[in-house]
């Protein structure tokens, strides 16, 4: 019995140091600096963060998992009213841990019309703060980062059915521009 106590503890030990590594020590929150990413996306092509610096305004969707009724909705949605989203000087990307071609089968399958974005190793998502505790997954947040890097707004609380129409407003608000 005390040999499975020392050996559970010092397991968990050794699970809390390699995780304190790759976890963030502190909450995002409105003002931050948004962690740069370098992901690949459902159009094969990589995106990064810094590329829209000082040029657009980006909405990063996370997503729990692609082909859940949720995320399908979620990503039918965004396509099937996206340009109300583009009717702003924003680039919007939706997100998952889910492996590069599953997310490529997923975007076609929901008529994706902008890149959902594959973090497989969960790196990104980590730094968003967005994987959920125990789970290869992450959570469904909403992240609007201003041209200057910035976090304007971090969205808890998506719904799926409605999230074009509530990116589209929140972007209103934000007084991000409209294209010309």
């Amino acid at each position: 019995m005390k040999f499975r106590l020392i050996f559970g503890s010092a397991i968990l030990l050794a699970g809390g140091i390699a995780m304190s590594g790759t976890a963030t020590t502190e909450e995002l929150k409105v003002g931050d600096t948004a962690p740069d990413f370098s992901l690949r996306g459902s159009d094969g092509k990589t995106h990064k963060l810094s590329a829209y610096r000082g040029k657009q305004a980006v909405v990063l969707a996370w997503f729990p998992k692609a082909f859940t009724p949720g995320c399908t909705n979620e990503c039918k949605v965004l396509a099937k009213h996206g340009a109300k989203l583009k009717q702003f000087d924003v680039t919007y990307f939706t997100a998952s841990v889910d492996p590069p071609e599953k997310n490529q089968e997923f975007a076609k399958s929901v008529g994706a019309d902008y890149p959902i974005l594959s973090d497989p190793d969960g790196e990104v998502a980590h730094a968003y703060g967005v994987i959920e505790t125990g789970k290869n997954m992450a959570s469904r947040w909403t992240f609007y980062i201003g041209k200057d890097g910035k976090i304007l707004y971090i969205d808890k609380h998506v719904k799926p059915a409605t999230h074009a129409d509530d990116v589209a407003k929140k972007l209103e608000e934000l007084r991000v521009a409209k294209r010309k």
